[in-house]
């Protein structure tokens, strides 16, 4: 036990172990074994963590944004020089690729510096007219809350907004893959933070959440889960009216036409929806294909599919890692089963691969009842559906079909068919001869079943502040707004 490694808990600027003395194994997914131990936060832990971020808010939000700014763009730098040792942590933890991984803390470093480098800007006043102006002010104390599929681009998209824009952090990071949120913490510290401002805790998940959002310091509520999980945050968020920003679940489609590109659509598709194992709420679940290529478009995936090698994570032939858990190879046996057992056919994969870890084949399913599970509950793994249709009002109907609403991608090259397809599609953001995932500078959010509020970008940012309406008698409004920037 003694290269098992412990993962603590950082409050008021110290790393510490939870109050209790209890921890969490943490499980390689691509050898089932224990490779660390994850300090539990006790709710003497949760305390002191809101009281040394209460206690900073005043230093931090006084603090001058172009120094926030500065010592995010440090913390970039430092994290950048520390992308091997992360990201083969990562991969070891969560199970994708170390290109996987390193292509992630890039984004995180990414996500830092843009926040950084935009802080002062959007931190000053700016004038409505001569007489009016906008001053915004940092919000308060924030309760950050990650997952474990994309940990240190997710993590940055907490930590990097709400500390440009002045407020302090509590952020619950995930137990499964905690270094994604040590190393960026870690960076931060070196680049200078002081001491309060960001506190990191791990531990039971509803235990926390309710400690934390049943807290009146807590005035912004950021999480990126599951759609129920989310919907029982904002509940207990409501009690307090704090500010929520709900990045939830999805369930994407690709529609692919006649005039499409069905090479460049298949390596989009399979390259994107295959990255970290298919658990990813970005990653398209379900293809519909215009009937004249359906033939065609379906035997070129499955064998983009079945040329994908799945294996340890750190092979470099390894072009797809282990999923993050068993619970996540229970949910493809049985969206898999219940879509056979209504007919579906398995054009590819379908079933465990009988070694070591939890690994899951890339899977193709074909001739998919309607009320099958997997067109309705985000399958969040390496899970496909495949579809003919026959008009593109058909083709809006069922991409348009299930609760959600995050993102969405169509292949054409037809300029009459991009302008419908984007009036038509119901998404946070569409894609369009190309399949994107979200960068620092643009503003991200989902819509119906997918969440609310913005991550990236301006409004991001501005997810953080109040903006104060200032209103003057005189001509001076444009003066204020030069000065107090």
């Amino acid at each position: 036990m003694s290269d098992i490694r412990t993962y603590k808990l950082f409050i008021d600027g110290t790393w510490r172990l939870g109050g209790n003395g209890t921890d969490l194994r943490l499980i390689s997914p691509a050898t089932e074994r224990e490779i660390g131990r994850v300090a539990i936060a006790s709710a003497s832990d949760l305390e002191d963590a809101l009281t040394s971020a209460r206690l900073s808010l005043q230093r931090w939000s006084n603090t001058p944004a172009r120094e926030r700014g500065a010592l995010l763009v440090r913390a970039a730098r430092i994290l950048k020089e520390k992308l091997q040792t992360a990201a083969t942590a990562l991969s070891k933890e969560q199970g994708k690729t170390l290109v996987e991984a390193w292509g992630e803390y890039t984004r995180a470093v990414e996500t830092l510096e843009w926040n950084g480098m935009h802080a002062e800007r959007l931190s000053a006043p700016f004038p409505i007219d001569e007489k009016r102006m906008i001053a915004p002010e940092p919000i308060g104390v924030v309760a950050g809350f990650t997952p474990w599929n994309y940990p240190a681009v997710l993590n940055a998209r907490k930590l990097a907004p709400a500390l440009a824009a002045g407020c302090p952090i509590i952020l619950k990071a995930a137990e499964e893959t905690p270094s994604a949120a040590i190393f960026i913490v870690e960076a931060l510290e070196e680049a200078g933070i002081p001491p309060g401002v960001v506190n990191l805790v791990f531990g039971n998940p509803p235990m926390i959440s309710e400690h934390l959002l049943g807290s009146p310091v807590v005035r912004v509520m950021s999480f990126t889960g599951s759609t129920p999980v989310g919907k029982q945050l904002a509940k207990i968020a409501a009690g307090n009216l704090q500010r929520c920003v709900l990045e939830l679940g999805g369930h994407s489609p690709v529609v692919v036409f006649e005039d499409g590109d069905i090479s460049k659509a298949v390596s989009a598709i399979s390259e994107y929806k295959f990255e970290c194992a298919g658990q990813s709420c970005n990653a398209p679940s379900r293809i519909l294909a215009a009937r004249p290529i359906y033939m065609d478009f379906l035997a070129r995936l499955v064998q983009a599919a079945e040329r994908i090698k799945v294996g340890p994570p750190d092979n470099p032939e390894t072009g797809m890692g282990p999923m993050a858990n068993a619970r996540r190879i229970e949910a493809m046996k049985r969206l898999t089963r219940d879509a056979v057992e209504r007919g579906a056919r398995v054009e590819t994969g379908g079933k465990r691969i009988d070694r070591p870890g939890f690994y899951w084949p890339p899977t193709i399913l074909s001739n998919v009842h309607p009320e099958s599970q997997v067109l309705h509950e985000e399958p969040f793994g390496p899970i496909l559906t495949v579809a003919p249709f026959s008009t593109i009002e058909q083709a809006i109907a069922e991409a348009n079909a299930t609760e959600y609403g995050l993102a969405a991608y169509f292949f054409s090259n037809s300029s009459e068919i991009q302008k419908r397809m984007i009036r038509s599609l119901s998404a946070g953001a569409v894609s369009i001869n190309h399949l994107k995932g979200v960068s620092a500078d643009a503003p991200n959010a989902g819509i119906k079943q997918s969440g609310y509020g913005y991550e990236g970008g301006v409004e991001g940012l501005r997810t953080f502040q109040n903006l104060k309406l200032v209103n003057a008698t005189e001509t001076v409004a444009v003066k204020w707004a030069t000065e107090i920037a």
